[in-house]
């Protein structure tokens, strides 16, 4: 089968030709595919009933299975997809009172950086997505927005894995939502735990695409403990990476951080921040944990925060709080795999002989 979403206007031109079909058809079809956004073939109604019963038979409109969906009370929409060689992965639909709806992707099927406190870093590394599987969990959701009368505003690869450790792959998925999506450039986030080599390098693409740091400590001791990959890139060769994606691009680099209640919101934390930022165009995005069964720490309390917030502001440093989507429902990146996960060795162990 040919999954129609891994093929070029030139390569469905040519398959098209190959069923000696017109070419205007296929740019048809291209038109049901990214313009109307189509979920099946029957939508395509301006096509012959013995075209749509071949693209059928021979053809298919993506290669995700849904595996499991949870909805929150929030509206965020958490789904786990089935891979065709059975790996799984994770896609967030979340959407915002400014009529924002922002689709968070992943990049890899599990993570190979090792993040104490994150869900799929917890389970490490199984393999790298295509190009095509990164993009179609986007285009999914903004196949069903349209069917809502509604749009996909943007994208953030802040899924499971880690984007500059799938490099190539995750820029032409990146290119391939500018084009086939029509997702400007400023309304797509790439996040990293901060891989050097990358980050420079992507600062060179030349693209006007937001970059994310996660950070989480403002020293190296704390950071190493919480974020391995800090042993091979310190503190300092990542800012000195951030400061000249600064000087390439002239756009800011947004710093996350996940507030662990007592771990990195302290006052002392709030003052090493600021002191390692200072000077640099930036923006903090501060996340309160989403708990998860293999870190012993909770969130922080918005006191706490609101205090971290204040001496970042001491420092000229702007920092905002995100509102967590999709709490009710495990929205943490790798949470619902875990909990499907746990599920099937618990029905394995419970069968006869388990």
């Amino acid at each position: 089968m040919i999954d129609l979403y891994t093929l070029t206007q030139p390569q469905l031109d040519d398959l098209f030709a190959s069923w000696d079909e017109p070419r205007f058809r296929a740019r048809q079809v291209w038109e049901w595919l990214y313009d109307k956004r189509a979920a099946s073939f029957d939508e395509m109604t301006n096509l012959p009933r013995e075209l749509r019963q071949r693209l059928k038979a021979e053809t298919t409109l993506g290669s995700l299975e849904i595996a499991a969906e949870q909805s929150s009370t929030d509206g965020t929409v958490k789904r786990l997809y089935r891979l065709p060689d059975g790996q799984m992965i994770e896609s967030v639909l979340m959407p915002y009172d400014d009529d924002r709806r922002t689709a968070c992707i992943s990049t890899q099927a599990g993570c190979a950086m090792g993040c104490v406190f994150c869900a799929t870093g917890q389970m490490g590394f199984a393999r790298h997505l295509t190009p095509d599987e990164i993009f179609e969990q986007a285009m999914r959701f903004a196949r069903d927005l349209e069917a809502e009368g509604e749009r996909l505003s943007n994208v953030v690869l802040m899924g499971m894995g880690e984007p500059f450790h799938n490099y190539d792959a995750t820029i032409a998925a990146v290119r391939r939502l500018m084009e086939d999506l029509g997702i400007g450039a400023r309304h797509i986030t790439v996040s990293t735990v901060g891989l050097v080599p990358m980050i420079r390098r992507f600062a060179d693409e030349g693209l006007q695409v937001k970059l994310a740091i996660s950070l989480h400590a403002a020293t190296d001791v704390e950071r190493s403990a919480l974020l391995p990959v800090n042993r091979r890139y310190p503190l300092n060769e990542l800012m000195e990476a951030c400061r000249y994606y600064v000087e390439k691009t002239g756009r800011r680099v947004t710093f996350e951080w996940t507030a662990i209640q007592g771990q990195n919101d302290t006052p002392e934390q709030a003052h090493a921040l600021g002191k390692l930022l200072k000077g640099l165009l930036c923006h903090v995005n501060i996340i309160p944990l989403n708990p998860t069964g293999g870190y012993a720490y909770g969130p922080s309390g918005a006191e706490r925060v609101n205090r971290f917030v204040a001496i970042l502001g001491e420092y000229r440093i702007p920092a905002t709080v995100r509102v967590r989507r999709g709490i009710d429902i495990n929205a943490g990146c790798g949470q619902l795999k875990a909990e499907v996960l746990r599920r099937q060795r618990r029905l394995k162990e419970a069968e006869p002989g388990g």
